[in-house]
């Protein structure tokens, strides 16, 4: 029986991880997996080997403060990796951990094949680590297509596989009535999947409702959650006297509320894509402590922290970060949107021709699990 550890470091790489296996479970039965993982992997009947929770860290200060842990955790993985002896480590994302992982690895055992999915942002920062992957790495994920030249460059196998999230989904019609009144418009928050983005972001986004429950009546608020934060989040919106606010983590209740909204607040990350791609106008927000942030802006090359602003080099959608990142600044931004379709319009119409530069021809989890079993 072939083997493969999948790797992941935090929940937007389980759920990466999971539209892949899936495919790959549908017409090969006959192969053992075993895990670094969160929800998604265990719905499809994958164990890990600790949870997820336990090496999910953000920022530089925390991984500075939490160093002895990571290494521990990285040595412990990497000893149940080589225990396991898979054909395949195949990596998701989250490099700073999965790829110390990876290298470990294949330092040890080099018959293991190593395939990184979701290639490190070498365009924002650190171009020159891509030189050190040569080294530990056998196939790179790539997706988005101008990411090719920087591994093309150091003669590294690499598939431009498009990005998942921009998938289409056949999802299974839920009545809402439930959690949604007829009479009122959507409006999603994205909070963040780490618990340390959303201690930071929560206050300021509970804030920006009470103003927005000030001047308006016609509102629904629902954050999209992960299972394992969403009771933090429920928890201190119980605090409140808010009666129009829902949690919502269920993938396909998510995915219609999104579609569904007539505006999203997103933190700054891939879930942006999933917005843009159900042709709903948003704004950015990102906050993070000032010692971390100074870092940052040493270090990182790109002016923008979106995606889309990103590849066209110009602002399509509104970022909030740092001290921007506040209640007012953030209920300003989704009235100015709200009262001027014009404005609406034109953000769907420029993402719409963005996000076709970056799709895949068929699916990136069916490009990904090909890709996967030629190494079989």
């Amino acid at each position: 029986m072939k083997k493969i550890f999948i790797l992941t470091g935090e929940p937007s790489g389980d759920k990466l991880a999971s539209s892949v296996v899936s495919k790959l479970q549908q017409n090969h039965s006959d192969i053992e997996y075993l895990s670094v993982g969160g929800s998604h992997l265990n719905k499809l009947g994958i164990k890990s080997i600790y949870d997820l929770k336990e090496i999910t860290y953000i920022g530089f200060t925390s991984v500075i403060l939490n160093l002895f842990k990571i290494r521990n955790k990285i040595n412990e993985t990497v000893n149940k990796i080589i225990e396991f002896n898979p054909d395949i480590l195949f990596s998701v994302d989250s490099p700073d951990f999965t790829l110390r992982v990876a290298e470990k690895v294949k330092s040890i055992n080099p018959n293991i094949k190593t395939i990184h999915y979701v290639a490190p942002q070498v365009w924002v920062w650190r171009e020159g680590r891509v030189k050190n992957f040569k080294k530990f790495l056998d196939h790179v994920l790539l997706l988005f297509n101008f990411e090719k030249k920087y591994f093309d460059k150091e003669n590294i196998k690499n598939t431009f596989v498009g990005h998942p999230l921009l998938e289409k989904k056949e999802n299974l019609k839920t009545n809402l009535s439930n959690k949604i009144s007829e009479n009122k418009k959507i409006i999603s928050i994205f909070a963040g999947s780490r618990t340390s983005e959303i201690n930071i972001l929560l206050p300021i986004l509970l804030d920006f409702i009470q103003l927005m429950n000030e001047k308006f009546n016609e509102y629904d608020f629902v954050f999209h959650a992960t299972d394992q934060n969403k009771d933090l989040i429920n928890n201190e919106i119980k605090r409140t006297n808010f009666n129009n606010v829902e949690v919502i983590s269920d993938e396909n209740i998510k995915a219609q509320i999104l579609s569904n909204s007539v505006f999203a607040v997103a933190k700054s990350g891939t879930v942006s894509l999933e917005i843009c791609n159900a042709r709903v106008p948003s704004i950015i927000i990102y906050k993070m402590n000032f010692i971390n942030f100074l870092i940052v802006k040493l270090l990182v090359k790109t002016k923008f922290a979106n995606i889309i602003n990103i590849i066209n080099q110009k602002e399509v959608i509104p970022e909030l970060i740092q001290k921007e990142c506040n209640s007012k600044e953030i209920f300003r931004s989704v009235v100015y949107f709200l009262k001027n379709p014009d404005l609406i319009k034109k953000q769907i119409d420029e993402v719409s021709i963005t996000l076709n530069d970056i799709k895949s021809e068929s699916s990136s989890s069916n490009e990904v699990s090909n890709i996967i079993l030629r190494y079989l």
